[in-house]
C-alpha cells in the first residue's frame, strides 16, 4: 500500500509526537508542532495517537492513493477534495484506489495533519519517525517531501469501497483550538526578569514573517533585561520565550535548539502548544501570566478532553 506525492506542497513532513530523552545530547524534540489536532487526527482513522502523519504547513500536497485508505485531515481551515468533490476536516472519510487527494491553501491557521490508518512505513530514528528539518533526519529521508516520492503505509487495512464514504460525525477541538477566539497564551515567569514587568502583557503580540518550525519571531513594543550583562548558554525547549538584543522576542517551538544565549523571560504553556502551532505571520496574541498550578490544571484538562474524544471514537461501529 502506497501515497505517490504528486506535489509536495510548501513544507509537508512527516511528523510524530517527538522525540524525547536527547536534549542532553543536542538533539532537538521535532515532532508535530499542534499535538491535539495531530493526535485527533490519529484517533479517527483508528490509530494511536502517536502515530506518524503528515504535517503540512500554508500549503499542502498533491498525493494520489494506489490503494483504498481511510483518512482525516485536522487542524487549520484548509481546502480539500479528492477527484474534485470537497471532503471536510475533523471526519473520518474511506477513499477508494487511484484517488487523488488535493490539499490547498490554509485559510485560517497554518497547520494541517493528514492522517492515514496503519500510518506511514519509515524507519524510526533515536525513538521516533518525526522529520528533524534542520538536521536532516528522520521521517522521509530527513526532509520535507517532494514530487515523486512514494511514501508506503504501514498495516494491511483498506476499506471496501468504491467511492468516497464521508462519516457523518466529527470531532469539534474547542476549546483548544477556537480559530474565532483571540489567541490568549499563558506564561510562566522565566528566569531572566524584564526591567519593565508588565511590558510583555501590556500589548498584543504580532507574528513576523521570519517565524517557521524552530520559533515564532513577535514584533511589538520593544523589551528590555533588568540585568543586561552577557550570559553563557543555557538550555531552553520548545515554549521557552528568548530576549534578543534587538528587544523583539522568540517563542521557540518543536525545532528548538537544545541551549541559548538570550535571556528567558517566560515560558508558554503546554496546553497553549496547538494554538501557538497555528498562529501565521500577521497574526496576534496576547500574553497572560500563570502560575505552575494553573498550568499544570489546564494540560490535566486537555488531557481529560481529548481522552473522552478518544473513547467516544472507539465506541462508534
Amino acid at each position: 500500500m502506497s501515497i505517490a506525492v504528486l506535489a509536495p506542497g510548501l513544507l509537508s513532513s512527516l511528523q510524530d509526537s517527538g522525540r524525547q530523552g536527547w536534549r542532553h545530547l543536542g538533539v532537538g524534540r521535532s515532532g508535530a508542532l499542534d499535538p491535539l489536532s495531530f493526535s485527533l487526527a490519529n484517533l479517527l482513522v483508528g490509530n494511536p495517537a502517536d502515530t506518524a502523519a503528515i504535517e503540512i504547513t500554508m500549503s499542502g500536497p498533491r498525493l494520489r492513493f494506489v490503494h483504498s485508505a481511510r483518512i482525516s485531515i485536522c487542524g487549520a481551515q484548509v481546502d480539500a477534495s479528492l477527484d474534485g468533490l470537497s471532503i471536510p476536516r475533523w471526519r473520518r472519510v474511506d477513499i477508494p484506489a487511484g484517488s487523488e487527494l488535493r490539499i490547498g491553501a490554509c485559510r485560517v491557521g497554518v497547520r494541517a495533519y493528514l492522517a492515514v490508518t496503519g500510518g506511514f512505513a519509515t524507519k524510526c530514528v533515536l525513538g521516533s519517525m518525526s522529520t528533524d528539518l534542520r538536521a536532516g533526519f528522520g521521517g522521509f529521508d530527513g526532509r520535507a517531501l517532494q514530487a515523486g516520492d512514494e511514501l508506503a503505509i504501514a498495516g494491511g487495512f483498506q476499506p471496501q469501497c468504491d467511492q468516497v464514504v464521508v462519516d457523518t460525525r466529527w470531532i469539534d477541538p474547542a476549546p483548544d483550538l477556537d480559530f474565532s477566539a483571540p489567541a490568549i497564551i499563558h506564561v510562566l515567569p522565566g528566569a531572566d526578569a524584564l526591567a519593565a514587568p508588565d511590558a510583555l502583557f501590556a500589548d498584543e503580540w504580532q507574528v513576523g514573517n521570519a517565524s517557521n518550525r524552530q520559533g515564532l519571531r513577535l514584533q511589538g513594543s520593544l523589551l528590555r533585561i533588568a540585568d543586561p550583562r552577557e550570559r553563557i548558554s543555557e538550555p531552553v525547549m520548545p515554549g521557552t520565550l528568548q530576549l534578543p538584543a534587538d528587544g523583539q522576542p522568540i517563542l521557540l517551538l518543536a525545532d528548538a535548539q537544545t541551549h541559548g544565549g538570550y535571556p528567558r523571560i517566560a515560558h508558554a504553556i503546554r496546553a497553549d502548544w496547538p494554538r501557538l502551532a497555528q498562529l501565521r505571520p500577521g497574526d496576534s496574541l496576547r500574553f497572560v501570566r500563570c502560575d505552575a498550578g494553573k498550568a499544570q490544571r489546564k494540560l490535566i484538562e486537555q488531557r481529560q478532553r481529548l481522552a473522552r474524544m478518544a473513547i467516544a471514537i472507539a465506541a462508534r461501529p
